[in-house]
């Protein structure tokens, strides 16, 4: 259908539903839209096909409950025009991302998520949702690391991209909520940066020395001291522009 997919889905989702995205060139930059209720994202195929599975219904509480619902589903994809890449953008925005492997990025992942529940899961931290003065429900959702103090997140951007900004927003639910002093950004590059934070529910943003790479992780966070055990991350964000294109 060259560069642009309409589809329209007539029924309800049913258990393992998975929406297929295949394309005839791999390593291809494409604007996404899986579910109508939610806002379009550009991604990268590394491969030629990736997958986004529909969400089980009795384990979606970090989705709107608008969404997966019904029987009238628009699905839309689109091959990225030149200039959005050329843009300084934010890389690891995607709301689509999903556990596991699917084919496309950015995509993020921890070693810990808060009793397993997809409402504290990883990629709750790049939906580009940014409430986050109360938790355990959409709008939410966060990135919960049920304690462990050795909790980290990695964003594999799949492709080498060059970040020059940090922007972090700490869940706020004070008083149930702690808070992150410190935290360190690793870069698979070798090379790290320290944040210092504040106890606040705005946005802390950062400038970085710029440095093209293929992921980051958010490691040593070091909690406050008289607070509540509960820290928590609803959103990081890496802006920057794409390495090669």
């Amino acid at each position: 259908m060259g560069e642009r997919a309409s589809l329209r889905h007539t029924a309800p989702y049913c258990e393992g539903d998975k929406i297929a995205l295949e394309t005839d060139t791999a390593g291809l930059f494409c604007v996404v839209q899986f579910e109508d209720s939610m806002a379009p994202a550009l991604i990268f195929v590394k491969g030629i096909s990736a997958e986004f599975c529909i969400p089980p219904e009795d384990n979606r509480k970090n989705y709107s409950p608008k969404s997966f619902t019904g029987s009238c589903h628009l699905i839309r994809a689109r091959v990225a025009a030149k200039e959005n890449l050329q843009m300084r953008h934010c890389l690891s925005y995607n709301p689509y991302d999903e556990h596991g492997e699917h084919g496309f990025f950015p995509h993020a992942a921890a070693n810990v998520e808060t009793r397993g529940e997809a409402v504290f899961a990883a990629r709750n931290a790049i939906d580009g949702i940014f409430e986050n003065t109360a938790h355990g429900a959409y709008p939410y959702q966060s990135w919960g690391i049920n304690r462990d103090p050795n909790a980290q997140l990695t964003i594999d951007f799949g492709r080498k991209v060059t970040a020059d900004e940090v922007r972090l927003t700490l869940r706020a639910d004070f008083p149930h909520d702690n808070y992150w002093e410190t935290a360190v950004l690793a870069f698979d590059d070798g090379s790290e940066e320290m944040l210092s934070l504040r106890k606040t529910g705005e946005t802390q943003v950062f400038t970085l020395q710029p440095r093209t790479i293929c992921k980051v992780t958010l490691r040593k966070l070091r909690m406050a001291e008289g607070e509540s055990p509960f820290p928590a991350l609803t959103q990081i964000e890496l802006y920057g522009t794409e390495a090669e294109q």
